[in-house]
């Protein structure tokens, strides 16, 4: 297998029973890898707002992203990606 490009970013957006602290024990292993990693911050408030605030913390990465999610965010993703 190759390795990742430098500069490539790998966004994790929790699900609606959990936050960003539910990706710890990935977050390190990739950024061994040379990954670029951010656990996406979604308020939970509104499937629009939890979409606000993903395209606030893409509008925060450069180069290109892997969107990685856990149960509810996939609606999230889904449709920051179709807007």
């Amino acid at each position: 297998m190759s390795e990742p490009n430098q500069g490539s970013s790998v966004v994790l957006v929790h699900g609606a029973r959990a936050d960003g602290s539910s990706w710890n024990d990935i977050i390190g292993p990739l950024l061994s890898k040379g990954l670029n990693v951010m656990a996406a911050p979604i308020p939970l408030i509104s499937l629009s707002d939890d979409v606000a605030a993903l395209d606030r913390a893409l509008e925060r990465t450069n180069g290109p992203v892997v969107l990685v999610a856990q149960a509810y965010a996939g609606a999230v993703i889904a449709r920051t990606v179709s807007e």
